[in-house]
């Protein structure tokens, strides 16, 4: 990173940090009320470490699309019920709004302002309100091709999930499916109860040569202190591939997980407000995550027999470490 990106980055984290008491600009750091206008308001969660670099990364991928044409906001419960006020008096036209803070915030904004949202895992219809969000869940197009070309013998995929959450991934993954010859055997669970008995019947059934299991993003289904156990040892035990969404589950057994490229993330958002100040029409309805990078698990995949050989210096994260 050169020494103008490095200070870009400092001072975003320091406009992270501050809350509703700093705001960014491209210049010198200014305070709340001193901002000048921007066409792009970029609304952050007033949020710690780790999460506030991993916004910090995203807010400087947007602006590298969009520079001098943006400004960011920390939103938290102390600032939330000014922000209408704020985007006015900056004269924002496009809101980009991050993570489950920045999209209830935008339940506060009055009509005349596009908006876009970013960087949530999950998304209930009523979070819609009519404006795309940008999800964190990877693409199942891309996860079904990551897997035909690590295992090409595999033909059905397994998932639990609750429709609530994400039904609508499950029916972007049916056609997904469908165009890379997989059957996605999916099961709607409203429960960890139900989640469990079907776990426990899809494993069950399971025949390693053909079958893998899919673990989304959704808490309701993919529990850490029942369901990834019992996922996980069942895949050891009888060489059945797990692939998941949730890359902290490749460094506990799992085959391979897709996660977000920050940067990249950054960068598709600023495009999109780009576009949406243009006049152009905006995407529509919940978006999967296509910016991604990959993590790997080295020793499960020789357990299922897997040779990476020199395609492992592909994977952004490899597990176990060396």
């Amino acid at each position: 990173m050169n020494s103008a990106a490095f200070g870009r980055r400092c001072l975003l984290r320091r406009a992270v940090a501050a809350g509703s008491g700093i705001a960014l600009s491209s210049g010198p750091l200014l305070a709340l009320g001193a901002e000048p206008p921007r066409a792009i308001m970029v609304l952050v969660p007033d949020i710690g470490e780790p999460f506030r670099s991993v916004f910090a990364s995203i807010v400087e991928g947007i602006e590298s699309r969009a520079p001098g044409r943006v400004s960011v906001l920390a939103v938290g419960p102390s600032n939330e019920q000014g922000l209408a006020d704020e985007v006015r008096r900056r004269e924002a036209r496009v809101v980009v709004a991050l993570g489950r803070q920045g999209l209830k915030a935008l339940a506060l904004l009055a009509g005349g302002v596009n908006a876009i949202a970013g960087c949530v895992v999950s998304v209930q219809e009523s979070d819609l309100r009519g404006h795309p969000v940008y999800t964190l869940a990877p693409d199942p197009g891309l996860l079904f091709a990551h897997l035909r070309r690590l295992m090409p013998g595999v033909r059905r995929v397994s998932v639990v999930y609750d429709p609530r959450q994400s039904g609508w991934l499950i029916r972007r993954a049916r056609e997904a499916a469908r165009g890379v010859s997989l059957e996605l055997d999916a099961h709607e669970a409203q429960d960890l109860p139900a989640a469990l008995r079907h776990y426990q019947q899809i494993l069950a059934a399971a025949d390693a040569s053909r079958d893998a299991v899919w673990l989304p993003q959704d808490a309701t289904t993919v529990e850490e202190g029942a369901v990834l156990p019992l996922v996980l040892k069942a895949s050891w035990n009888h060489s059945l591939a797990v692939f998941s969404s949730n890359v902290a589950h490749v460094k506990r057994g799992a085959l391979f997980a897709l996660y977000p490229d920050n940067g990249e993330l950054g960068r598709t958002l600023g495009d999109a407000a780009l576009r949406a100040l243009q006049g152009g029409k905006p995407a529509e309805g919940v978006l999967p995550l296509r910016d991604v990078r990959s993590a790997i698990n080295a020793r499960t995949a020789a357990h299922l027999g897997i040779v990476l050989g020199t395609r492992i210096a592909g994977y952004d994260l490899v597990y176990p470490e060396p």
